[in-house]
């Protein structure tokens, strides 16, 4: 008999999963609350072992296709004098700026041409309720079809409402990191030409990043800022961007020009840069999936990679396991939590650097760069990857 797995969101996490779970002979369903793929959005990196599920997939072409072709990226003063430059080369391609950096919303699209035709996509609806029982989820959707399903995995990102549904309410998970990011495609007015530009004032721990895209004629324009508390609900955009306007609009360099197109990007996006820890990520026949289950936060440069990583390992456990849910999601989080803890510090600390500088107290200490290195290198390539190709599809 035939597996039927539901899976909430169609952004990277649950089409990927789509993907290998098809692979592997079940029957899936993908649910999005929005009425369709969500387009633009940030740049998104695949990095080290990423890169190999990529290829395991058969859409290394089309995502190498889509990149952003990035040539590297220019850290430079209000003024504009270039401070520093970093390539897309540096590193073997896993440096500051990936070899395969691609918008979020293209890489969405990849995946779901990839799966489109072996899977049924629901856009414009969402769980109401479910129940589980010790052998299926009873699922009613708020379009009002009930469906039973023998597996359930949230795949829908920071603000889980399936996560929050079954484990519990987002305070008792999501970790905020004191930093605020917001991001939004404006004219390219500014002469970008393959090369990011970002400023950086330490003194106020704020920074303002132009990159530029596939066309040549917009950009995506991205803000930081900090924020020790952040209230702002995450789908009350007018009031996301009155914050926006207040916290940067002294910020200086191409601000003014870059909030000069606010009130008319078709993209615009704000939310706190967070953490998602837990000490299970299933309960029963429902589990989670990248952000929902385990975000490391922008800062770590590897949602992407915890997304398709998780995904290629969830669903090749799972059919290892016969679809045993107990079985195939305590392989997954055990494979997969040492790949997420290294990548979460990863994003700490890269916050803790942006940090303005406190008069009271001195420098940091110097890093232990042989650590960092070693931290770096798990954070990249520090999870195996089984292969499921034996698995009867």
């Amino acid at each position: 008999m035939t597996t039927r797995v539901l899976v909430t969101g169609a952004s990277i996490a649950g089409p990927a999963l789509a993907h290998w779970l098809h692979r592997w002979g079940a029957e899936v369903t993908v649910v999005e609350r929005a009425p369709g793929l969500r387009p633009g959005g940030q740049a998104v990196d695949a990095r080290g072992v990423t890169r190999e599920v990529i290829r395991r997939m058969g859409l290394d072409a089309p995502v190498r296709a889509a990149r952003t072709e990035t040539a590297g990226a220019h850290t430079v003063a209000a003024d504009g004098t270039v401070l520093e430059t970093h390539r897309a080369d540096d590193h073997g391609g896993d440096g500051y700026i990936a070899e395969i950096e691609i918008l979020r919303g293209d890489l969405s699209q990849v995946l779901f041409d990839a799966t489109r035709d072996g899977v049924e996509y629901v856009f414009g609806d969402r769980i109401a309720e479910l129940t589980q029982d010790a052998d299926g989820v009873d699922v009613t959707f708020a379009g009002g079809n009930r469906r039973r399903f023998d597996l359930v995995v949230g795949a829908d990102g920071l603000h889980s409402a399936l996560r929050a549904s079954v484990f519990g309410p987002h305070e008792r998970f999501v970790r905020h990191l004191g930093l605020v990011l917001a991001f939004y495609s404006v004219p390219n007015e500014f002469g970008l030409d393959r090369w990011l530009l970002e400023y950086q004032d330490q003194a106020s721990g704020r920074s303002a990043l132009l990159r530029p895209i596939r066309d040549a004629t917009r950009a995506m324009a991205m803000f930081s800022f900090p924020a020790a508390e952040f209230a702002v609900d995450h789908r009350d955009v007018d009031a996301q961007k009155r914050l926006l306007r207040e916290r940067v609009a002294d910020l200086g360099w191409e601000t003014p020009r870059i909030l000069a197109h606010l009130d008319e990007t078709p993209d615009f996006y704000l939310d706190q840069v967070a953490q998602v820890v837990m000490d299970r990520w299933s309960s029963g026949r429902v589990g989670l999936l990248g952000d929902a289950a385990c975000s490391a936060s922008p800062m770590s440069g590897q949602g992407t990679g915890i997304a398709l990583v998780g995904a290629y390992l969830l669903a090749g456990e799972l059919a290892a396991a016969g679809w045993d849910p107990e079985v195939g999601f305590a392989r997954y989080e055990e494979r997969m939590r040492p790949f997420v803890e290294a990548n979460q510090e990863i994003g700490r600390m890269h916050v803790e650097s942006l940090q303005a500088p406190d008069p009271d107290v001195g420098p940091p200490p110097e890093p232990d760069m042989e650590a960092l290195t070693a931290l770096v290198e798990r954070a990249i390539n520090g999870v195996e990857l089984p292969d499921y190709g034996t698995l009867p599809a």
